[in-house]
């Protein structure tokens, strides 16, 4: 898939007492997700990874309709082809970081060695192929749980506040990271956080949300408005 891709949103979903209707679009680069904690972001990445089914609207990708509500379309999480990090990477604990990495692999059908080195070499996760997860530190884990979504050769990939559960320090070690996966990594990054200086270092478009809904949609000044 090209950086010219486009994801389009349109979904409503009532959580409880929360109201979710957002709508936006978005193309190659990093797009933020950016609101405070409770805003929906989490939510709208469900919905989009097929994890959530929005009780009304559409979502597509490059031309193909993903869901739609009236159409009766809803293609299960696996058939969407797209990867997700979540806050905590969620690795198998009992595997080698190799053996998660090949887990991507794996999924997506493609024993490609050379990707396997691109993508080992992009996050310097190279000497860690022979370690259990236990033996990373959390920076580490972030990001063979980017390689393993990026192995499954997503067409799109979804970074769920992926730096949330990290210290300043270690923040400030996986950042350059997530900068060139941007810039080099040929797939179009959706990226939720309430991180402000975080997303100004990430993004390249910027979808503002509260309370459920869609508040503005532009550049990085929309963080400090």
């Amino acid at each position: 898939m090209g950086l010219d891709a486009m994801l389009s949103v349109d979904v409503a979903k009532q959580l409880g007492e929360f109201a979710l209707g957002a709508a936006f679009e978005a193309a190659g680069g990093a797009t933020a997700l950016f609101g405070p904690s409770g805003a929906g972001k989490t939510s709208v990445i469900n919905m989009i990874a097929g994890l959530t089914k929005p009780d009304r609207g559409r979502i597509t990708l490059d031309g193909e309709t993903l869901f739609d509500a009236a159409a009766r379309i809803d293609v299960p999480a696996w058939r969407r082809r797209i990867g997700i990090v979540f806050q905590e990477g969620r690795l198998f604990p009992h595997l080698s970081v190799r053996h998660n990495l090949d887990y991507g692999r794996w999924m997506s059908g493609h024993a490609d060695a050379q990707e396997f080195a691109r993508v080992t070499g992009l996050l310097d996760i190279g000497h860690l192929l022979d370690r259990r997860p236990g033996k990373l530190s959390g920076g580490e884990r972030q990001r063979v749980a980017v390689g393993r979504a990026l192995l499954m050769r997503p067409r799109l990939l979804l970074l769920d506040e992926p730096l949330a559960s990290l210290d300043a320090a270690r923040k400030q070690d996986i950042l350059p990271y997530l900068e060139r996966l941007r810039d080099e990594a040929r797939v179009p990054i959706i990226y939720v956080s309430h991180d402000a200086a975080e997303v100004g270092r990430i993004a390249t478009r910027v979808v503002r949300l509260d309370g459920g809904k869609v508040v503005a949609t532009g550049g990085v000044e929309l963080l400090f408005a």
